[in-house]
């Protein structure tokens, strides 16, 4: 009965299995849609999908948007940003609802090579200039590679052997999953920052937020009553760096309050109260060698993001524009 408590509470602890089975990388991203979706209802929202996409909805029967249950995603650092794979390359683990026979059927009418490996097809497909490697996992997984070579699609095909062990996973998800707050129905660890990396600094919609690159972030989000809790934690070198992170991010807080009025006075009454909600709840404090921000986003707020097309109707502005310059 000890062992098997103590078995049970190894796997309550440890790590999402999507997760564990990414190879070794810089930052990890993890999604539990599940709630996510039960919350924001992103699963009703009309999506505009291109013909590529189209096409691969009505050849497989997958929905992303509805039949996703959970998601991780490995980032790995290139050598040359400038290259012909980019500054960043992606491994991906699904887990959902699949109808495993078409989606082979599709995968195999564009593929332009398959691999047996470990009982398991990879196929090769051509996507924007790189080589896109995906194999199904089991009836309810796939994983996928766009690094350059086989490494990374292979180490994920033998951590599926191990899958059950909970002790399994790479060196990274070893060392700062702990740091995930209990509950948290989305996370990421590590050099998060590097899809948005400029330059050796972190820029998000064009601005440069006062962070290198290769920042440790411990982020994560977790559902409450009536709001998402979003913590995002800098793992500063000393503390006197996340002393000087937490005062710079403090200044950015104080330019977001001046705009505000500004962003409120072209929103509705209910999206301005919940921004003010949330901005309201910003926090930025310092602890020891470590610089964190935490907010609560009120669910009418996640709704209206995750869905553009509320209850209130699409924006007429928009529309008169679309029908100006086209799709």
């Amino acid at each position: 009965m000890a062992a098997l408590a103590v078995a049970v509470w190894l796997r309550k602890t440890a790590p999402p299995e999507v997760a564990r089975l990414l190879p070794e990388s810089d930052a990890i991203v993890y999604a539990n849609l599940r709630p996510l979706r039960a919350a924001t209802h992103f699963d009703r929202t009309p999506v505009t999908r291109s013909p590529d996409y189209q096409h691969f909805v009505e050849a497989t029967g997958i929905v992303p948007e509805r039949d996703l249950d959970a998601a991780a995603f490995a980032l790995h650092r290139m050598d040359n940003p400038n290259g012909p794979n980019g500054p960043v390359a992606y491994s991906e683990v699904f887990e959902g609802r699949f109808d495993g026979a078409r989606l082979t059927r599709y995968l195999a009418g564009i593929a332009s090579a398959q691999e047996e490996y470990a009982g398991h097809t990879i196929f090769t497909v051509p996507v924007e200039g790189r080589r896109l490697r995906i194999a199904q996992l089991g009836y309810d997984t796939i994983a996928a590679s766009n690094m350059p070579t086989t490494e990374q699609i292979h180490a994920m095909l033998d951590r599926y052997r191990a899958a059950a062990s909970p002790f399994a996973g790479s060196s990274l998800l070893a060392e700062r999953y702990r740091d995930v707050p209990l509950l948290s129905s989305a996370w990421g660890i590590g050099h998060v920052g590097l899809p948005f990396s400029q330059r050796g600094r972190i820029t998000i919609f064009g601005l440069g937020l006062p962070l290198p690159e290769n920042t440790t972030f411990v982020a994560s989000l977790r559902y409450g009553v009536g709001a998402l809790h979003l913590r995002i934690e800098e793992i500063a070198p000393s503390e006197a760096d996340a002393a000087r992170s937490a005062g710079a991010l403090g200044t950015l807080l104080h330019l977001v309050e001046i705009i505000q009025p500004k962003v409120e006075a072209q929103s509705n009454a209910a999206d301005a109260e919940a921004l003010r909600q949330f901005t309201g709840s910003i926090k930025v404090e310092q602890h020891k060698d470590r610089a964190v921000l935490t907010a609560s986003v009120p669910l009418e707020l996640a709704k209206r993001l995750a869905n553009p097309e509320s209850a209130n109707g699409p924006d007429p502005s928009a529309a008169t524009s679309a029908s100006r310059t086209g799709p």
